[in-house]
């Protein structure tokens, strides 16, 4: 269980929203310094090729991003930190401004197909692509993708939790899709041929 992720959400306002709505608060037990990533949770997030990524703005709001490419993208650097090169985009700069000034971020990875999601928080620090070659060159998504490396995200992950499937509705890629149907097209190409022979 990733105690240090319900330490660090369940604040005295949410242990009251849960008294009112549910008649008691939900207990805590002790949490570690930070909650260890293991073999599910790496292999979950080098498998996504996209998750959301939230930040807060110097005025208190809330800014979810979303961030996608191929399956990899995303790179486990530690045994708690996680990285990925950001590419040249709208040139907005929202997030990387938000995490100038705080640098907490919840991510949220999500398989739909499979109805599972993660939750994961952490601190970043954003280095320019520039003054870090190497590492440019380690969190590249592909090197067809270099040149298009502005930044580098390394997130020291400090707490993650797995969500409850109930309401996930299951959407599928393209790819996901063309598996699932490559079996019915064989077949109808075997009934057309037999069709054809008659």
């Amino acid at each position: 269980m990733a105690l240090r992720f319900l330490a660090t959400t369940i604040t005295p306002a949410v242990r009251a929203a849960q008294a009112r709505y549910y008649g008691s608060a939900r207990p805590l037990p002790p949490a570690p310094g930070v909650d260890l990533l293991t073999t599910e949770e790496t292999d979950f997030i080098t498998a996504r090729d996209s998750f959301y990524m939230a930040t807060v703005t110097e005025d208190a709001w809330p800014y979810v991003q979303h961030r996608g490419g191929p399956p990899g993208f995303l790179k486990i650097l530690g045994p708690n930190q996680i990285g990925f090169a950001d590419l040249g985009g709208n040139r907005q700069m929202i997030s990387t401004g938000n995490l100038a000034v705080s640098d907490r971020v919840a991510l949220f990875f999500m398989d739909y197909p499979r109805k599972e999601r993660l939750k994961l928080l952490g601190h970043v620090r954003v280095l320019d692509a520039r003054d870090h070659p190497g590492l440019a060159d380690q969190l590249s998504p592909s090197p067809a993708l270099r040149g298009s490396v502005e930044r580098l995200f390394l997130i020291d992950v400090i707490a993650f939790d797995w969500n409850c499937p109930k309401h996930i509705k299951p959407r599928f890629t393209e790819a996901e899709m063309e598996a699932a149907a490559a079996p019915l097209r064989q077949r109808i190409a075997e009934l057309e041929a037999l069709l054809a022979s008659r």
